[in-house]
């Protein structure tokens, strides 16, 4: 795959139709959600260039190509098999969805209405996720924004306002790369980050003696956390601040 391209088509194929499109972290061309799955757009310039033949080949033809769906700068989660289909030409883009496979190997796309958004809101759920995921560590340079932790399998992408409030935005500016013990203790009120960056513990656990991982979480009270180097991806301090309240009322 020619990670400059985002339709590709092997030279060695038989058919016309491409063989994967991608979308990168950075999404330069609006790629976005619809009801029934992805809208991809074609390429710029004349609908009938070669890569947008192979695109709406792949939607006249119903071939499954692959979905290479960026999650942050340089990395990529699959999707297939995956179906163009339905092509519009007005708009200048195909609309995706994932299909299936069946025991014997075969693939097909997913006709029923109701099933087909049943996969794709599953599909664009663990999409998002991974993508919030990469591009939160990928700003935090993969270090613990609290104890720079740098372990990658131990950090996650920690909503500032959750998700499912209307404020929670899946962005950068609401997320923090948190180590999994910082992570949890983040969830649960007992850290909370002020507006000013800075990390306070619940009184009851500095009032406490627990042992060295209690000791962990304690020694990070009044410290400054890590910010990214680029000033658009540290965290909205309007955000932090109506996290915070929750915090205070603990």
């Amino acid at each position: 795959m020619n990670p400059q391209k985002g339709i590709h088509r092997s030279r060695e194929q038989r058919g016309a139709a491409a063989l994967s499109v991608m979308t990168s972290a950075t999404n330069p061309y609006g790629d976005g959600d619809t009801d029934d799955g992805f809208a991809y757009a074609y390429r710029a310039g004349d609908p009938a260039q070669p890569d947008n033949r192979a695109l709406r080949e792949a939607a006249a033809t119903q071939v499954p190509i692959v979905y290479f769906f960026g999650t942050r700068p340089g990395a990529f989660q699959p999707i297939y098999p995956c179906y163009a289909h339905a092509d519009d030409p007005i708009e200048r883009r195909v609309f995706l969805s994932p299909g299936t496979t069946t025991i014997t190997g075969e693939r097909h796309p997913i006709l029923d209405a109701v099933e087909r958004r049943y996969v794709v809101r599953d599909a664009r759920v663990r999409l998002h996720q991974a993508r919030f995921r990469g591009l939160v560590l990928n700003a935090y340079e993969d270090r613990c924004a609290i104890c720079r932790l740098r372990e990658s399998r131990l950090l996650d992408a920690s909503h500032i306002v959750a998700d499912r409030d209307p404020e929670g935005v899946a962005a950068v500016r609401n997320g923090l790369a948190l180590c999994t013990i910082h992570h949890r203790a983040y969830d649960h009120d007992l850290v909370g980050i002020s507006p000013d960056y800075r990390v306070h513990v619940a009184p009851r656990l500095l009032d406490d003696e627990d042992g060295p991982m209690l000791d962990l979480l304690k020694g990070a009270h009044g410290v400054s956390i890590d910010l990214p180097r680029v000033h658009r991806n540290r965290p909205d301090r309007e955000l932090l601040a109506v996290r915070y309240e929750r915090f205070g009322l603990d």
